[in-house]
């Protein structure tokens, strides 16, 4: 989900107004919270619908192997393979289930000065990292991204001391990408660094 540029901060309230109210607790929290006066936000999104599945592939398909060596081996089962069919199921909607809460738990934020990503279920982590200080950044698609048509964004600040960024399973990564090295080289022709 791609959201429009929004205003700057000081706007927010204007903003919060002419929006919808499910954007509206939204607006407040980036306003309240996040951005600093007289910043733009120019893109938020959240992870493609495809991150459930890819979080959760390893371990669907270690509980299907599972499901297929015990109807295999039924015969020398404690109990019946109906019994362990059903605790496999439920443990593979468990699992997507999670994966829907961390899916909906993550938020990536582009401004024209910082590069943002907040995620956590119980505990929201932020990782927030000036445009200027990003040292350089990275696709990254692997097999299964590729036949979904996602990809991941990995941020390196310069200060090794820092953790690194990543924005996993974004759709459209080849645009998402340019649109972030865009602004990064903006942020830093604007500061007077080069970029890199």
């Amino acid at each position: 989900m791609v959201y429009p540029p929004a205003c700057a901060s000081e706007g927010a309230a204007a903003a919060a107004a002419a929006r919808p109210a499910s954007a509206t607790s939204l607006a407040t929290l980036l306003t309240s919270h996040i951005l600093r006066d007289g910043e733009l936000v120019l893109l938020i999104l959240k992870p493609s619908i495809w991150f459930i599945l890819l979080s959760s592939l390893r371990f669907v398909a270690l509980a299907l192997i599972l499901i297929i060596g015990a109807k295999v081996f039924n015969q020398h089962l404690a109990g019946p393979y109906r019994g362990y069919a059903e605790i496999g199921a439920t443990l593979i909607v468990g699992r997507l289930m999670w994966g829907t809460l961390v899916w909906m738990g993550r938020l990536y934020i582009l401004t024209d000065l910082r590069i943002l990503s907040i995620s956590g279920v119980f505990n929201v982590e932020v990782f927030d990292c000036p445009l200027r200080k990003v040292a350089r950044t990275r696709l990254m698609r692997g097999v299964e991204d590729r036949i979904v048509g996602v990809g991941s964004i990995e941020i390196i600040p310069q200060d090794e001391s820092y953790p690194f960024g990543l924005w996993q399973t974004v759709g459209r990564p080849k645009q998402v990408h340019q649109q972030i090295v865009a602004t990064i080289n903006r942020a830093k022709q604007g500061s007077g660094m080069p970029c890199e």
